[in-house]
Parts: C-alpha cells; sequence; structure tokens
C-alpha cells in the first residue's frame, strides 16, 4: 500500500494507526490493509474502516463509497440498474441489477425494507439506505467480494458471540444409539 501511494511504509502505518485504524493493533491492521489491497479501497478516503467486535479485534467495514468504487474498478462491469417498488405510495424494496462484460445474463438482487430498516439516522433516508443496501447484495453475487461488511452487518456481528469450541470433544455412543435415534427403546 505504501508503495502504491509513495510513501515511507512507517509513516503510513502511524498515519492508519492514528487516524482511520485508531486502537488497532498490528495484527488487526495488517489484516484491514490486505483487504484494502485486495479491493482497491484506500482507507484515507473512507472506503473501508475498522469496526470493534465486542468480543475482541475488528470487522473490515466498507463504506458505500468503497462498494461503489470495487463495482466500477471490476473490468467485467458493464452498468447497474436499480427498480424501486411502492405500495400505495410506500417504498417497499428495491431491486439492483449489475451487467457484466463477460456474463449473457444481468445479476438482480432485490432488498426489501422490512428486513433491512434499521432505527438509525442514516435510514431516515430510506430509498438512499435501500439502494446502499440492494448494490451491496448485488455486488456480492455479481463479482464475488467476500469478507467484507457494511456498516449495519458489522453491528450485527459484532454483538455476536464466538461459539467455537475450544477442543473437540469426543464421546462413545452407546451400543444401542441407532435403535435411540429411531424411536426405539432398548
Amino acid at each position: 500500500m505504501a508503495d502504491k501511494y509513495s510513501v515511507d511504509p512507517d509513516k503510513l502505518l502511524a498515519t492508519l494507526k492514528n487516524t482511520v485504524f485508531k486502537g488497532a493493533t498490528n495484527e488487526e491492521l495488517l489484516s484491514l490493509v490486505v483487504v484494502a489491497n485486495e479491493y482497491g479501497l484506500n482507507p484515507l478516503l473512507k472506503e473501508l474502516y475498522a469496526f470493534p467486535n465486542k468480543g475482541g479485534g475488528i470487522v473490515p467495514v466498507v463504506s458505500v463509497d468503497g462498494w461503489i468504487r470495487m463495482c466500477n474498478d471490476h473490468p467485467h462491469m458493464d452498468g447497474i440498474q436499480f427498480v424501486e417498488s411502492f405500495d400505495e405510495g410506500k417504498l417497499v424494496s428495491v431491486t439492483c441489477t449489475i451487467h457484466r462484460k463477460d456474463r449473457a445474463h444481468p445479476t438482480s438482487v432485490t432488498e426489501y425494507l422490512a428486513e433491512c430498516k434499521r432505527a438509525t439516522d442514516p435510514w431516515k433516508m430510506e430509498t438512499r439506505m435501500l439502494r446502499h443496501k440492494a448494490l451491496i447484495q448485488c455486488a456480492r453475487v455479481a463479482f464475488g467480494f467476500s469478507g467484507i461488511h457494511d456498516d449495519d452487518e458489522a453491528r450485527t456481528i459484532s454483538g455476536m458471540r464466538d461459539v467455537t469450541p475450544a477442543a473437540v470433544v469426543s464421546f462413545a455412543l452407546p451400543k444401542n444409539s441407532q435403535e435411540i435415534l429411531n424411536g426405539a427403546t432398548a
């Protein structure tokens, strides 16, 4: 990343740690820089930022500007269309369609307001926010973008707790286990 922007690597590290990735460990910062490099995102332009995970660590979050950059920079990008659906004057859904130069058929994804809306200030602009959601989900399907999230998803993820077992537990099943599973009595 330092080479890309023609800056001293140590200076870039210090700048990132003191601005957009404030409080990130070196390991967390490295993971964010890898994501930034993978998708061509510039954290100084707020295309990528870190969201703290309640269980420790961070979640890489891509702003809508970052998602748009990733789509527009993709060599097979051939256009985006949005269709809004209303019922009695109220927004119901937004469908995003992405056309790729290398595919005969476009990719379309519909996002529904009832499933996406959050009680946050940005969602006061329902149409815009739902259009962003539709774009993000359609971009994932059309281009295979993975390992990155938007702000709403990061908040959901950060609230999850890790249920990965510390160790694999092994045990022996009783001899009549198949009978028990089939509902028979021993």
